[in-house]
């Protein structure tokens, strides 16, 4: 089987010998480890006034990227980040990733409509349109589902270049999450709900991503059935074994290991933490192994290549 063939079993859950899937939601390394600047991390303010040439040259260095990640930590799959954002450039790049690397990957992209934690300049008039100005959040939502369902639309055209989208909008703080369950299943869940529904029509997978803890929310997330969930954050208290307990026969899962512990914690610590993951989150099958966000600037590499390492020697079915 390809990488992408795997991951896909791990999204279904059925059952893999070999190495568990593995991959990263973001790695931001990549200066550090591949000598390349992450493509989320350069800006092209002039990209319009750059010949065809240019413009291929960049897409092809985007591409590289992402490839040799993939290689050298024997990922799965590939968040593809495309920069700048529109839609040629996106088919562009999807393209070139498939031309370099065939079907050897699972590819993913951005593709979350759904309200997530407003920043510190909106939250408080957020809150106040969630009381005062229901109708017209509500159309709000309703439109940014419409104007990502039109793209996926014109993306699925392009046969065999996207297999899923990472639902990247974060929804929870580590104590609790922003929304309360009833706000939740009014502003948020039947539009995520709808878009899984649509991508699925479409013939996409869907991983559900949020940071902090989800358990109040969980199952409102688990009834709008993605096929995965990420990031099960330790940090926000969330426990992969009871999760697994839970929605392991309902969702596939992904993450967990403690970026807390990658971050700042003893060599020791970090090694238990990873077999703990590896431990908890193969049995049974329906589990993707990465961290519990990404591997964020200022990580230090050594540490994800050291979770990487037992990973690459322990992480495997037998």
């Amino acid at each position: 089987m390809t990488e992408r063939e795997r991951f896909i079993r791990a999204l279904k859950s059925e059952p893999l010998t070999g190495h568990c899937p593995t991959f990263e939601l973001v790695f931001f390394l990549t200066l550090e480890s591949i000598g390349k600047i992450h493509p989320s991390q350069q800006h092209f303010e002039q990209w319009k006034q750059m010949s065809k040439t240019e413009q291929m040259l960049h897409i092809n260095y985007i591409a590289d990227c992402h490839i040799e990640v993939a290689e050298k930590y024997h990922h799965s799959a590939i968040f593809v980040h495309p920069n700048p954002w529109d839609y040629e450039n996106i088919v562009r790049l999807l393209e070139t990733i498939r031309e370099k690397s065939g079907d050897k990957y699972f590819l993913m992209m951005h593709g979350d409509p759904t309200f997530e934690i407003p920043d510190g300049e909106n939250m408080m008039t957020f809150t106040e349109r969630m009381y005062e100005d229901e109708d017209s959040l509500k159309a709000e939502a309703q439109k940014r589902v419409d104007e990502w369902t039109a793209l996926a639309e014109k993306i699925s055209r392009h046969s065999g270049l996207l297999d899923g989208f990472a639902l990247c909008s974060d929804y929870c703080f580590n104590v609790n999450p922003f929304f309360s369950p009833s706000m939740f299943s009014e502003f948020v869940a039947p539009y995520l709900q709808k878009i899984i529904e649509t991508y699925r029509n479409m013939g996409f997978y869907t991983i559900k991503h949020t940071d902090g803890n989800l358990m109040p929310i969980i199952d409102q997330i688990v009834e709008c059935k993605p096929d995965a969930l990420h990031s099960l954050d330790p940090q926000g208290g969330v426990s992969l074994a009871e999760v697994k307990r839970l929605y392991g026969d309902r969702v596939a899962l992904c993450g967990n290991v403690n970026c807390g512990l990658l971050q700042t914690g003893s060599e020791e610590e970090v090694v238990a933490d990873v077999r703990r993951s590896l431990k908890e989150g193969m049995d049974g099958w329906g589990y993707v192994f990465c961290t519990s966000n990404c591997a964020y600037t200022g990580l230090p590499l050594e540490r994800y290549e050291l979770m990487n390492r037992i990973w690459y020697e322990e992480g495997i079915y037998k």
